[in-house]
């Protein structure tokens, strides 16, 4: 038996607290941002993903109009930090809703470190940085989606094996519903199935 939501007769509140119940794992951009006045900022953002491969963009959505959103249009730039399980307190932290005037840099006791490509500066203590400039923004109801061009990639040596990141070492961090975050738990491989090797059926692998 199942229970039917219908958008048009719940409450947008209770709607969205089951839609991000439900789309889970997300993955977290952990935006940094300077403002016209030069004031740095610092937030998370779980609706996350990569945009576009050729050329490199990925995306974030600010729900509502946040001081990260604000930040971009008025400098065309953002570093998009990994957001890592050592930084669990400091990332959720950084989700206070502190004026614009606030730096969350200093407000949570962060290192800022100077990127490569943009004027907006990266997380020292973040195992990944991703610089972008802005490509567009895209309003959708109550939130926009903005979508960054990846301009540079600075990665810690630390969580490489030989030139790839390792995601055990990464140690990513994932945003559920209510209040819960989860961790890396359980890695499973498996490759992909090429159609030249399709068997002409599938059978479920048997339990046990």
């Amino acid at each position: 038996m199942r229970r039917d939501l219908d958008p048009e007769t719940v409450s947008s509140r209770d709607f969205y607290a089951v839609l991000n119940a439900v789309v889970v794992p997300r993955p977290i951009a952990w935006v940094s941002s300077r403002s016209a006045d030069g004031v740095l900022n610092l937030a998370p953002h779980s609706f996350f993903t990569v945009a576009c491969v050729r050329p490199p963009m990925v995306q974030f959505t600010s729900v509502g109009r946040k001081d990260s959103l604000n930040n971009v249009e008025a400098t065309g730039e953002f570093v998009v930090n990994f957001a890592a399980e050592p930084l669990f307190e400091q990332i959720n932290a950084t989700a206070t809703n502190f004026p614009p005037e606030v730096d969350e840099f200093a407000a949570v006791g962060l290192h800022i470190e100077p990127s490569t490509t943009v004027a907006v500066p990266r997380v020292a203590e973040s195992p990944v940085a991703i610089e972008c400039q802005l490509h567009t923004t895209l309003e959708l109801g109550d939130s926009t989606v903005v979508i960054g061009r990846v301009r540079h990639i600075s990665i810690d040596e630390s969580v490489l094996d030989g030139s790839h990141p390792e995601i055990t070492r990464l140690r990513p961090l994932a945003r559920l519903g209510k209040d819960e975050w989860s961790t890396l738990g359980e890695v499973r491989e498996i490759t992909r199935i090429r159609h030249a090797e399709w068997p002409g059926h599938f059978t479920p692998p048997t339990a046990g």
